[in-house]
């Protein structure tokens, strides 16, 4: 009788053709997603003039979609521990493609705003599950790396909204933009059949042919044999009540650091998307369309989470993050100085690489952080806590420009939450990492 550790077998995993699929089928999802997310910002001024909305309204309409996120980051992260990662992700498909879908069929605000809300628990819970399924089958050596090209899918949904929503409302409305958005639902089948189903919750079921299959996916050269056993890492059964785990075995105050961490990132993305382009037209640039901005932000941004991927596979994780924190608050700090307007799109792209990207990138480092069992709940609970500052950085970042305060003193308001999460980011113990050897030696010690 062998006993095979499945995380072992997917650590030490060279990348082929199943990596590839699981890749594929992660990003594709993450891309609509990101779609999703970013359709509303652009279809806003034609919503607004054909609803009749004011400002206010439109604040609500939008920001709806947040709130979902914040529930959604936070249920279907931790359901998909219980329920298993790939009937999570299908629902959260049908959630953010059939409500987003259904918000083109309403004619007021409020009914807007609730579809919006149903769409957002699809948005924000597939993104923990999209993620905890490219980290556990990632090989080790290139793992940071596949993760962020991976969720850099993201920026490429907000560059084919961009691209493709202008045409779309000139010649169809903007109700088009949203009926466009239904097309992934017609996925989920093919996602419950296709998508391999996490090794943990394959082995608390007792499905051994299916293990068997996994384990020759990963690893061609692996031969099956009658009897065989598989395991995980003591850190990465399922035992208890998985919120609980994320304070287990001393990760306590590091969950509190990636919660503190995501926040400030997560309030630094949502305040350059909410204020940036007013930012600069008060200042008397000449910025040309909306549409510049959020190609130059996105294209940063996919540039930052794939460079700081593999930089993460190559140096410490946690101090590439940190890195890109302060990047983020020096380039942030930089945008409130006159510069010419070639120098100042080269800095918006730095500051998508530094917010957007590194967010993608703190998504990696988290996925890593925690056991399979709790990757998704630790995720979750992560971008569900950090949504919250996405919610408040419209409002407080308003309120200050509402005060007419020089324009660099706006962008040193946004800078900050950048130094507090790399000094959150720093104060992590990755001892406690289920990939740091000194986790595992904890796990196998005497109670």
């Amino acid at each position: 009788m062998r006993r095979i550790d499945v995380q072992r077998l997917a650590d030490e995993a060279r990348f082929n053709r199943f990596h590839l699929g699981v890749l594929c089928w992660c990003a594709l999802i993450i891309i609509f997603d990101g779609y999703d997310l970013a359709v509303v910002g652009i279809a806003l001024p034609a919503i607004m003039k054909d609803l009749g909305v004011d400002p206010a309204q439109a604040g609500l309409m939008v920001s709806s979609a947040l709130f979902g996120m914040v529930f959604g980051a936070i249920f279907m992260g931790t359901i998909a521990d219980r329920i298993g990662r790939r009937r999570a992700i299908a629902i959260c498909v049908a959630l953010f493609s059939v409500f987003t879908a259904a918000a083109g069929f309403t004619h007021d605000p409020l009914g807007f705003a609730l579809m919006r809300f149903l769409a957002g628990l699809g948005i924000g819970g597939v993104m923990p599950n999209v993620v905890a399924q490219m980290t556990e089958y990632a090989p080790k050596k290139m793992r940071a790396t596949l993760v962020t090209l991976m969720f850099s899918g993201y920026a490429v949904g907000g560059v084919i909204a961009a691209l493709l929503g202008k045409g779309l409302i000139e010649s169809h409305g903007w109700p088009s933009v949203f009926l466009a958005a239904g097309l992934p639902v017609l996925l989920i089948p093919f996602i419950l059949r296709q998508m391999p189903e996490s090794m943990a919750f394959v082995i608390a079921q007792g499905r051994q042919a299916e293990l068997q299959r996994i384990a020759v996916a990963l690893d061609p050269a692996h031969r099956p044999a009658e009897g065989d056993v598989f395991t995980l890492p003591a850190q990465d059964k399922a035992v208890g009540a998985p919120i609980r785990q994320l304070f287990q075995d001393g990760r306590g105050f590091s969950t509190v650091m990636f919660w503190v961490a995501f926040f400030m990132c997560l309030f630094m993305v949502y305040a350059l998307s909410a204020w940036l382009t007013k930012l600069m037209a008060g200042a008397g640039y000449s910025l040309g369309s909306a549409l510049t901005f959020v190609l130059v932000l996105n294209v940063g941004a996919i540039i930052g989470a794939v460079g700081g991927g593999w930089l993460a596979d190559r140096f410490h994780i946690k101090k590439v993050l940190a890195s890109m924190y302060a990047l983020a608050a020096v380039s942030i700090t930089l945008l409130g100085y006159r510069m010419p307007t070639e120098a100042l799109f080269l800095v918006v792209g730095l500051a998508g690489a530094s917010t957007i990207g590194t967010q993608i990138v703190a998504n990696a480092y988290a996925g890593q952080f925690y056991p399979m069992a709790v990757r998704a709940t630790g995720l979750g609970w992560a971008l569900g806590i950090g949504r919250s500052g996405a919610i408040l950085a419209p409002i407080v970042i308003g309120v200050l420009v509402g005060m007419n305060l020089p324009l660099q003193q706006n962008f040193v308001a946004i800078a900050i939450p950048a130094v507090i999460g790399m000094v959150a980011v720093l104060l992590i113990d990755h001892r406690r990492s289920a990939v740091h050897p000194f986790s595992r030696t904890l796990q196998k010690a005497p109670q």
